[in-house]
């Protein structure tokens, strides 16, 4: 067993409550940009004056509607500025705000609404208030966000508030104290019913302020910081972010739709960005497609060696690859950091492993991808990657106040004030996850080393185990497969089998890219899903996994399927992690196929 801990950098107070920095701020720093807000290309500040008297409306609307202390409301929307203003008024009001995700079904909103006993609801669009209302038809109050104004409006829907006074927010939001709490987040369900965790004041600012003063105290010391979310606010990860941001005079900027990252990075112009692996791929992915497509193919193929060994190096590279370096970056690497706004120094990413070879190439492009780790139970990040001391392929050390444990079984352990208060209604469900001792079992497995850096190897209940008896980690195999341009998903199986295979689905942008360049453009993806230059592409990719594992634990089959593992089809999270046993269950007949054929 080993054990590593980081003392607590910020002590905070027991009567700390999230809203009371927006009035603080607004207060202390009335004309300091807090947020922007997107109009087409154009970013306009919302000063910190501003938000605290926007908020402070919508808070007094809530209290006129009847929103009691304590009270559920949920928000289902894209990410976007009403987003994090109904989260702060909701607050305000002494309420607890239960995140929706926007692209959820009406039995997953039913259950979420149903299970958290909100009395009301904020929804962005048609289809939103459409799922809602069949979700829940006796739901109390439903309301609309209008972006056309600062608070969200709809006709006859919210009080205006006028007939409550400043005196009776302020009186709620004394009433608040950390122990108390301040969101219900329901988990991504990705092994089974989504269960809502239970996340309080103390844990959120906690959690933010030490991640501020921590290690990546320097993201946020930047000259005028600013970070863009595209993340769905439901997830946790986003929502941390959005409290730093606040916390720490980081400006805050939102956009809905992760297809306009791209040009809104450029407008925006962040110092900071979040994402998750798939994300990071695909932004590598398309580089190198603009490059062959331009005829450049070659060029960037020796950028982007260079990147990867100059980043290797670790400080140390020979005069030989300071030059090609040099030259490099001149041709490609400026062009990369101009696509990202021209600012962004650092980018944070979580959710699973990016991969050794992603993280070198853009550390060695000059954007820093910290690797963290963290969960919803965990108010986000356990641990992370502090920049210009990171080691990739770990998500690096614990933050200040966290303490990382690793079981004699492997199962990493953590124990802190970031810890979650419990599973909303479901005291066994928490009892089975948090010890007499206080650490919290996160179902991970890993191993630590002597300075604390931690490495995630699998999932506890992931673990596959042949026929042979021989446990195989999925998870590294699946991350080293979508590292492959034409790969988008990989799920390996083999439990209870004679050996170990994958299901592959392929990539349909860099498909259609592919088919252009092979003079396959008119063929379908259900085509070139069996072309053999295709298969022997996606057969590389299997080599190169397989170069990192056993012999027992290399992947001997694999199939392609016709179609993407997409969100839309039921198959991934929003936030892109597959939902193992739904995939395995609606793709049964092609993984008999591996073993039978």
């Amino acid at each position: 067993m080993r054990e590593y801990s980081v003392p607590t950098l910020v002590d905070v107070p027991a009567s700390a409550h999230l809203a009371d920095t927006v009035f603080r701020r607004g207060e202390q720093e009335p004309t300091a940009v807090m947020l922007r807000r997107q109009a087409g290309s154009n970013w306009p500040d919302v000063s910190a004056a501003d938000f605290r008297d926007q908020v402070l409306a919508l808070a007094k609307r809530l209290v006129a509607e009847g929103i009691e202390p304590g009270d559920r409301v949920a928000i289902m929307s894209r990410t976007r500025y009403e987003w994090t203003l109904v989260d702060y008024a909701v607050w305000t009001a002494g309420a607890v705000s239960v995140p929706v995700y926007e692209t959820s079904a009406v039995e997953q909103v039913r259950w979420i609404l149903s299970d958290s006993g909100a009395r009301a609801a904020f929804v962005e669009l048609d289809a939103h208030e459409e799922t809602v209302r069949a979700a829940a038809p006796d739901l109390k109050h439903l309301w609309r966000m209008d972006s056309t104004v600062s608070a969200p409006s709809a006709p006859g829907a919210l009080d205006s508030g006028s007939g409550v006074e400043d005196a009776e927010i302020e009186r709620r939001r004394a009433a608040v104290g950390g122990a108390d709490l301040a969101t219900v987040i329901y988990t991504s369900g990705t092994t089974g019913t989504p269960k809502g965790c239970r996340l309080t004041h103390d844990n959120l600012l906690f959690t933010a302020r030490n991640v501020a003063a921590g290690p990546l105290a320097p993201v946020f010391e930047e000259q005028e910081p600013g970070v863009l979310l595209f993340l769905p606010l439901a997830h946790v990860f986003a929502r941390l972010i959005q409290v730093v941001a606040i916390e720490t005079g980081t400006i805050l900027s939102h956009t809905p739709n992760m297809r306009n990252v791209a040009p809104d990075l450029v407008s925006a112009a962040p110092t900071l960005l979040l994402g998750v692996p798939r994300v990071f791929e695909k932004v590598y992915n398309a580089a190198e497609q603009k490059a062959a497509q331009s005829g450049k193919g070659a060029i960037f193929a020796r950028a982007g060696a260079t990147a990867v060994a100059h980043s290797r190096a670790d400080g140390r590279p020979g005069l030989g690859l300071r030059l090609r370096h040099a030259l490099f970056d001149r041709l490609v690497y400026r062009r990369l950091r101009a696509a990202t706004g021209g600012r962004l120094t650092a980018a944070i990413c979580g959710g699973s492993a990016l991969g050794e070879r992603l993280g070198h190439f853009f550390r060695g492009v000059g954007i820093e991808v910290l690797e963290g780790y963290g969960l919803t139970e965990t108010s986000a990040p356990c641990s992370v990657n502090p920049p210009g001391a990171g080691r990739i392929g770990t998500v690096g050390r614990p933050l200040p106040g966290v303490s990382i444990r690793v079981g004699d079984d492997g199962e990493i352990l953590v124990k802190g004030r970031h810890v979650f208060a419990g599973y909303w209604n479901d005291d066994r469900a928490t009892a089975e996850v948090i010890d007499a001792d206080g650490w919290f079992h996160t179902g991970d497995v890993g191993d630590l080393d002597a300075d604390g850096y931690l490495r995630i190897t699998g999932r506890k209940k992931e673990l596959l185990v042949t026929a042979a008896g021989k446990n195989v980690a999925p998870a590294p195999l699946e991350d080293a497969l979508r590292a492959h341009p034409l790969v988008s998903q990989a799920l390996v199986v083999g439990d209870d089998r004679p050996y170990v295979a994958a299901l592959v689905t392929l990539d349909p942008e860099a498909l259609e890219h592919w088919g252009a360049r092979h003079g396959a453009q008119d063929a379908s993806p259900a085509e070139l899903s069996t072309d053999a230059r295709i298969l022997a592409e996606v057969q590389s990719a299997v080599d190169n996994a397989n170069r990192a594992v056993s012999r027992a634990e290399q992947i001997k089959r694999f199939t392609i399927l016709d179609a993407d593992l997409t969100e839309d089809s039921g198959h991934l999270t929003p936030t892109l992690k597959i939902k193992r046993a739904l995939v395995t269950r609606d793709f049964a007949d092609a993984i008999e196929g591996l073993y039978t054929s």
